[in-house]
């Protein structure tokens, strides 16, 4: 009882359903079960039977996407076996298009191009517009004008409030 205790609090933190976190879950389960139905004999109340029926479900449910889990996992498996055993027989083939050779995405590459799209556009200026993009610290909040752009004193503002009390 002691290994499987030791078992079942090491299985929390190992990903996937594994098989000692799937006995204790059924275990668990069966006994719900059990009180449902004691209970339900004890005080002929249908709230017992939907609830077993709502457990029995979640229970089933449970089962099943332990089951697609671990067939989810044989799949990657069975594929990192096959590129492992391809990649040995074959040479690495030149990159794809939209991707570097030193970006293991496509996305890493495409972002990578964005932004050069951008930088270019900032020194061409705007095609549509005929005029040059100014280039703005990223850092630096946009002034908004007016009176509170940066003014440090209150005495402004209580010179409003005074203002509209008035």
């Amino acid at each position: 009882m002691a290994s499987f205790m030791e078992d079942l609090w090491s299985s929390i933190f190992t990903p996937g359903p594994t098989p000692t976190l799937l006995i204790a879950t059924n275990v668990t389960f069966a006994a719900l079960q059990l009180i449902f139905f004691a209970l339900l004999l004890a005080t002929y109340s249908l709230h017992f039977v939907a609830l077993s029926v709502l457990s029995g479900g979640l229970w089933w449910s449970i089962n099943w996407f332990a089951a697609e889990v671990r067939i989810a996992q044989q799949a990657q498996e069975a594929e990192k076996e096959k590129q492992e055993s391809e990649g040995d027989a074959k040479t690495r083939k030149s990159p794809a298009v939209g991707e570097s050779a030193d970006s293991e995405t496509e996305t890493e590459a495409i972002v990578a191009k964005k932004t050069d799209d951008k930088s270019a556009a900032v020194a061409t200026g705007s095609a549509t517009s005929g005029l040059l993009a100014t280039a703005r610290d990223p850092k630096k909040r946009p002034s908004t004008g007016g009176e509170g752009s940066g003014y440090g004193s209150t005495d402004s503002e209580w010179e409003k409030v005074d203002d509209t009390q008035s």
